[in-house]
This record gives C-alpha cells, sequence and structure tokens, in this order.
C-alpha cells in the first residue's frame, strides 16, 4: 500500500474509510462545513510539519469546505475526484470513490510518497504514562497540545508522534514540561 507524507484532510468518517482502503496516511476529518477552531489549527500544524492534501467531496458543500480551509491555511494541496467516479445512486462524496480513483487523484495532486520512521513505539508510551495508566488520556491529552498534535488514543497518539516528525529532543522536553506542571 502508498504510504503518503502529506495528511490528508476529509469531511466524514466514511471518507476517512475510503482514503485509508486506498492509502496508508494520516487524516484530518473537518465534520462537515462547521470546521472547529481545533481542527483549523490541527490543518495548520499537519501543513507546516509535512504537509496537507484537502479532499472533499465533488459537490458544493466540498467546494465550499476547500475555500475556507485554503484561506486560513495557504498552500495546502488540492486533490479533486470528478463528480462521475464518487457518486452511488443520487449519493455523491468520496466514500463512494474506488481505491485506485482516490490514488489517481492524490498522485494528480502531488502527493509525496513516503516510508515511516517510527521514532517513538508503544514503550515510550508506557515509560511517559501516556498507556496503561489511569491518568494516560489526560497526559496524552496535554502533551498533544504541547506538541501541537492534538488528542488521540494511545495508537493514534503513537501514529501522529512518528507522522508528524517530532523530534526525540521535543518529545523529552515536552514530557518533562508536561511533569513540571
Amino acid at each position: 500500500m502508498i504510504e503518503i507524507k502529506e495528511v490528508i484532510v476529509v469531511e466524514g468518517r466514511d471518507d476517512e474509510s475510503a482514503v485509508k482502503k486506498a492509502v496508508k496516511a494520516e487524516i484530518i476529518i473537518t465534520h462537515g462545513y462547521g470546521i472547529k477552531e481545533t481542527t483549523f489549527q490541527q490543518i495548520q500544524m499537519a501543513q507546516d510539519r509535512c504537509g496537507v492534501i484537502v479532499l472533499t467531496d465533488p459537490d458544493y458543500a466540498g467546494e465550499q469546505i476547500r475555500k475556507r480551509i485554503e484561506a486560513r491555511v495557504p498552500g495546502v494541496k488540492h486533490a479533486f475526484i470528478q463528480r462521475s467516479l464518487a457518486t452511488k445512486k443520487e449519493n455523491v462524496g468520496v466514500e463512494n470513490a474506488s481505491p485506485d480513483v482516490i490514488i489517481d487523484c492524490l498522485k494528480k495532486a502531488h502527493a509525496t510518497e513516503t516510508h515511516s520512521l517510527d521514532i517513538f513505539d508503544q514503550q515510550d508510551m508506557i515509560r511517559c504514562r501516556l498507556a496503561m495508566v489511569p491518568e494516560a488520556s489526560q497526559r496524552r491529552d496535554a502533551l498533544g497540545r504541547l506538541l501541537g498534535i492534538g488528542y488521540g488514543n494511545t495508537k493514534a497518539f503513537l501514529r501522529k508522534l512518528n507522522k508528524y516528525g517530532i523530534s526525540r529532543q521535543a518529545f523529552e522536553e515536552a514530557v518533562e514540561r508536561l511533569e513540571s506542571e
């Protein structure tokens, strides 16, 4: 499976599922037009660290979401799926596109193929009390804010640490700061 360096922004969970069937990539979900400020912050952080590709539905709402993201986070890449290739019955959306169509539109958006460098592992999560302790969820939330990568369950948080290029030094400094607060 092709691994994409950039973070892909989609509208909903079904879109996320369709993209994950096509490529290995970190995904940010906007949950429709009412994009929260924290989501915009995640998109900006992803753009700064590894780039962003916006892949919204080929309809009016999708275009409006795309324009809002571009206005707040300049320089994002855009992937487009033809309406005819994203339609099932009366439903238009990324979730209806085949994996081949999704791969093709990402290639046309000049997605960068990459290979993960797994700097962090489960042992780091346990050592820093980010997993397997009662306060782990709160610690991941606080550390995610310090690092600018947002919250995630243990598996998602570990994936974000490795995907967003967090250095070992930045991680350790953030953990120390978390301990001192």
